[in-house]
């Protein structure tokens, strides 16, 4: 499971400490993105090279503890499901053993000049289809 830590600071908070709370949707955008660049994809190459951008569809965000000031987290990605044009992501934030937010992320496949859908390209599709890993 691909995990990116990411630390808390005071930027990060509310007037009482606690993470606010759109803030974990950069943490997951981030954990996506550097998802994608261990496996060789950049957003800025898929943009000039393909044609391509990603861009979230759709999110479910439950949010079941809250993060505070200096915690180390930990944000995983998990890719769930490919499709010809869209791709959806099972996400966690944690700090240890403790699970504080749950996330499923649906992202669409788009044309970087228009920001239409289209196909992901054949191989990297192959590529990412050969990295789901469905529920359990």
């Amino acid at each position: 499971m691909f995990s990116l830590p990411i630390r808390i600071y005071w930027e990060d908070t509310d007037a009482g400490g606690v993470v606010y709370h759109a803030n974990y949707v950069a943490y997951l955008e981030r954990a996506r993105t550097e998802w994608m660049r261990s496996h060789g994809h950049g957003q800025d190459a898929l943009r000039t090279r393909e044609d391509l951008v990603f861009a979230v569809r759709g999110i479910a965000v439950d949010y079941l503890k809250p993060a505070r000031l200096d915690d180390a987290l930990e944000v995983s990605a998990v890719l769930r499901q490919v499709r010809r044009a869209s791709m959806v992501f099972a996400q966690e934030v944690r700090r240890g053993d403790e699970v504080l937010v749950v996330a499923q992320v649906r992202i669409a496949a788009l044309d970087a000049a228009g920001f239409r859908p289209r196909a992901i390209p054949q191989p990297l599709y192959d590529q990412l289809k050969s990295l789901e890993t469905p529920s359990p």
